[in-house]
């Protein structure tokens, strides 16, 4: 057992949810923070979703009652000063640097010294934050996949200043809430998950934009000749529309004009993916 009791998790949207629920379900206390009342009530809606979504498809968690254990041991909240004071706190606030850089100067200030700060950026490299923090040796990034109670992976990476005890702590509490925790040795982008999978989802958003073929048969040619469940478009849709926008805009291997085209053509419409009903495809 590490020495973690407590969490806190930065950011309540797809993913800060579902790494919230699923620390939570493992029986952490956890506290979700967003930035506003009516974040935090989307934030209430999704934890019942997924609560829900645990009852139909964890073993176990429908018969005793874990699910909903789950939603007792989550706090939510405004207050980063409240947020500030876990044990381990993981930052999944969107992908613009401006955004992290202010989150960890303010943390940095909140929390107490033993605190470790882990972000769940997909794009940015920790050395990209790690002057923010004001604790190099307890930084480092912990990357979900989406969907964490099924695609169970937790990626490590640190920095040349992580503290070697933290990376292991960092590690075997990944394990403690179900993940299979993957070192990565040296920093890269993307991780091993996103430097497989961008590549993919780009492409596939790249032939649709170009109207090379449709939507249905970009992702059916994938599933076919790969075995894989769905594609890459599928995949764009349960991740949500505003996360592959803004790696588009702000990362250094963004494509401004497969941006602009997703922006008219879906994101301004309010088709954002499963999480709306709507995005490449329809949802009931």
């Amino acid at each position: 057992m590490t020495d973690i009791t407590t969490v806190a998790v930065l950011g309540t949207g797809v993913l800060g949810s579902q790494i919230a629920f699923q620390t939570a379900y493992s029986g952490f206390a956890v506290t979700a923070y967003d930035i506003s009342d009516d974040a935090l009530a989307a934030a209430r809606e999704r934890f019942a979703r997924l609560a829900a979504t645990y009852r139909a498809e964890v073993p176990g968690a429908a018969e005793d009652g874990k699910a909903d254990l789950a939603l007792m041991r989550l706090t939510l909240t405004t207050d980063l000063s409240v947020a500030a004071q876990a044990d381990l706190v993981i930052e999944a606030v969107p992908e613009v640097l401006d955004l992290k850089r202010d989150v960890y100067i303010k943390l940095g200030e909140l929390a107490p010294e033993k605190t470790i700060f882990a972000t769940n950026s997909s794009t940015l490299l920790p050395s990209d934050m790690v002057e923010f923090t004001g604790r190099p040796d307890r930084f480092l990034a912990l990357h979900f996949a989406n969907r964490v109670w099924k695609f169970n992976t937790a990626e490590v990476m640190g920095t040349t200043h992580t503290d070697p005890a933290v990376f292991a702590t960092v590690q075997e509490f990944a394990t403690e809430i179900g993940m299979v925790p993957i070192a990565i040795h040296k920093e890269k982008a993307g991780y091993v998950l996103n430097s497989l999978l961008v590549p993919l989802l780009n492409a596939g958003m790249g032939l649709a934009a170009g109207g090379y073929a449709s939507v249905e048969d970009i992702d059916k040619t994938w599933r076919i000749a790969t075995g894989a469940p769905l594609g890459p478009l599928q995949i764009l849709d349960v991740i949500g529309l505003t996360t592959p926008y803004n790696i588009l805009t702000h990362s250094s291997t963004g494509d401004e004009k497969l941006a602009t085209w997703l922006k008219e053509t879906y994101i301004d419409q309010g088709k954002l993916g499963v999480a709306t009903g709507e995005g490449f495809y329809k949802y009931a």
